[in-house]
């Protein structure tokens, strides 16, 4: 495999083309477990029926682990809004639609996003106090089984010439509820910085008035999800995170 062409490049792996296929390449030392099960669970994804990249392979490159996927030729919704923001409203409509078609799909392999928000809420770091709050609104949710992306953004979305939706990044996908989905997505804009507060906003506008969902609910999501990031440790979104965490009942 030629390792020439980078498509995009994060503090932990790097996406390379080689003609048909790309390469997600992992840093020296990635979780084995992480790759496998990022892996496997675009396999299961794949199986339910959603339109994604074909898995080719997974091995190691230099003694470095790498998923090798088919790849798609088109332009991501990130990419198109940039290009067109004048746009950006129909392309999150768009968005939301294929969003909700992958919640018609059900994969009863993956992980149920409740129990993973549970996990993720006892590493997050938080007072004991907060972390029984969190737990006792976890389990007071519905649960759901629908199929959950969990990392559903502009940027893991592509679109071909023709139009058709390939949805990429599956690391964190489960079986859950969609408005914990739709409560992440809202989160990842928040997070990406003051210039998309206004497409969050309007993401989850149309995100409840497509899936008929009171704003209430998917914000009652707001405070969990908030909380399961932390767990990553960035020291630039604490600060929001907390702020969220710390809000019984988000307004």
């Amino acid at each position: 495999m030629k390792l020439e062409h980078v498509l995009a490049a994060r503090p932990t792996k790097t996406i390379y083309r080689d003609g048909d296929l790309a390469i997600k390449l992992f840093q020296e030392g990635y979780s084995a477990a992480d790759v496998l099960n990022e892996a496997l669970n675009h396999e299961i994804v794949y199986e339910a029926g959603v339109r994604v990249p074909r898995l080719d392979a997974v091995t190691k490159i230099d003694g470095r682990w790498a998923i090798v996927l088919a790849f798609v030729e088109g332009q991501t919704l990130t990419q198109r809004i940039e290009e067109a923001p004048d746009k950006a409203e129909a392309y999150l409509a768009q968005m939301v639609d294929i969003q909700l078609e992958i919640h018609r799909f059900t994969a009863e392999r993956l992980r149920h996003h409740t129990d993973k928000m549970h996990a993720k809420i006892r590493k997050s770091g938080l007072d004991a106090t907060t972390r029984y709050e969190l737990h006792t609104r976890l389990d007071g949710l519905p649960r759901h089984s629908k199929l959950c992306h969990g990392d559903f953004t502009p940027g893991n979305v592509i679109l071909t010439s023709s139009g058709n939706p390939y949805v990429i990044d599956w690391s964190h996908a489960t079986q859950g509820n969609a408005s914990a989905d739709a409560a992440r997505t809202y989160l990842r804009f928040k997070l990406a910085g003051p210039r998309y507060d206004a497409y969050a906003e309007t993401y989850l506008d149309l995100f409840c008035q497509k899936s008929d969902t009171a704003r209430q609910y998917v914000q009652k999501w707001l405070a969990i999800v908030a909380a399961s990031q932390l767990v990553k440790g960035n020291p630039e979104e604490r600060a929001l995170l907390l702020s969220w965490v710390s809000v019984v009942e988000y307004e």
